[in-house]
């Protein structure tokens, strides 16, 4: 449902609310939020309400450190999780300067940005996710170990697979939010687990994919277990993948979904360092799966773009390097532009790698790009790319790129 002003404070009266959670995130993807009282509602409508941006990494300093929250109405979830009675919802919002301008480090507003800037050109890029997480055990403290929960093994059941109650009891609690997962199983890892979305409009399927994160750690927590989405909690173990599965509509015909994916390939290198942010993100890829060099495929699951069986509405491009840590928002306004590229020029689309790359030899692979290896090379190659300083702010750019 899309609740408007007027109905989020007729919302907060006949529920009994008490506190409303306005939430955005950092520019890596980390979830914060400031709680209100009902009765600051309006303010908030119609003011904002102010925050100290100095204590959040890359959001200012002391000379410069007041920001303002403006939820967005039709955003209202409720927390499951907290009581019924005195209940607690959440609104995402817009972040601005006091004076009203935009706030750069926003990147749910860019988002937002390159999904108008496909519109102008009569295209809508919708999106479908693939999450994967670990489940470790608790100390006697409270505190998350390295022991998975089970030892079992890609979709196995009970009573091998001990996280089936944990995943049903996230699906459960993100339909009550209104959120609603396609499909779930046990992943390759020990107590690793995957749980995917249906494809939705890009903004819609980012802030989904930002509040599962916080659903999955919640219940998990609940169940005595602590969630993990780092890219590679385990050394020896297969890491977290974050799959994002792209589509085009109008689907049209297929040369322009061949120029999206075009468009993908040519910038897939100078994106690494905001679709795998973290130093841990570059010993995932390579191994168990998680692509290395720049190429495509039909169904093949070495490559870097794979084109799931589908014909129609239903077909897509899944983009296989990103895993967790990416900030969903970022990630996907990338995607959106490196594909409106690819379609605008009309990029020619190379031939498909139907090898396994991961068997073949040094001179099958001298012939593809590599991704970058490390972080720093990652951040090279966004710092030295035309096309990332044409979309991603230079605050933003500054912050992952360290310069």
């Amino acid at each position: 449902m899309k609740y408007s002003r007027d109905d989020v404070i007729q919302y907060a009266q006949e529920e009994d609310v008490k506190f409303i959670r306005l939430a955005f995130c950092d520019v890596f993807g980390t979830q914060k939020n400031v709680a209100i009282m009902p009765d600051e509602l309006p303010r908030a409508f119609e003011h904002g309400i102010a925050f100290d941006a100095s204590a959040i990494a890359g959001f200012g300093d002391e000379m410069h450190s007041d920001l303002l929250l403006h939820p967005e109405a039709d955003t209202l979830v409720p927390l499951p999780w907290r009581p019924e009675h005195g209940r607690v919802v959440q609104m995402l919002s817009e972040i601005t300067h006091p004076d009203g301008t935009p706030f750069a480090c926003d990147t749910r507003s860019l988002l937002k940005k390159a999904v108008m800037d496909a519109e102008k050109k009569g295209i809508r890029f919708t999106f479908g996710t693939e999450q994967e997480f670990y489940l470790f055990l608790l100390d006697e403290n409270g505190k998350p170990t390295r022991i998975p929960c089970d030892d079992a093994g890609y979709m196995d059941i009970a009573p091998e697979d001990h996280c089936e109650n944990v995943r049903r009891e996230v699906c459960l609690t993100l339909e009550q939010m209104g959120i609603y997962p396609e499909s779930s199983h046990h992943e390759e890892g020990p107590g690793q687990n995957e749980i995917d979305f249906r494809y939705a409009d890009a903004l819609v399927a980012a802030d989904d994919a930002m509040t599962f994160q916080r659903v999955v750690k919640t219940v998990a927590y609940r169940n005595g277990l602590a969630a993990d989405f780092t890219p590679k909690p385990l050394g020896d173990a297969p890491g977290n993948g974050f799959h994002i599965n792209m589509s085009l509509r109008p689907f049209g015909d297929g040369a322009v979904f061949s120029h999206m994916i075009a468009g993908i390939l040519r910038h897939a290198s100078a994106m690494t360092a905001f679709l795998n942010p973290l130093d841990d993100s570059y010993r995932r890829l390579g191994s168990h799966k998680a692509p290395r060099w720049v190429s495509w495929s039909a169904e093949n699951r070495s490559q870097l773009v794979r084109i799931p069986a589908a014909s129609g509405e239903y077909r897509r491009a899944e983009l296989r390097s990103p895993d967790p840590s990416a900030n969903p928002y970022l990630a996907f306004a990338l995607m959106i532009y490196a594909g409106l590229d690819g379609i605008t020029n009309r990029i020619p689309l190379c031939e498909p790698s139907d090898i396994n790359l991961y068997a073949a030899g040094e001179a099958v692979l001298a012939r593809f790009e590599k991704l970058p290896a490390t972080l720093q090379e990652a951040r090279a190659a966004a710092a030295s790319s035309e096309f990332i300083r044409s979309h991603i702010p230079s605050e933003i750019l500054d912050i992952y790129c360290g310069r």
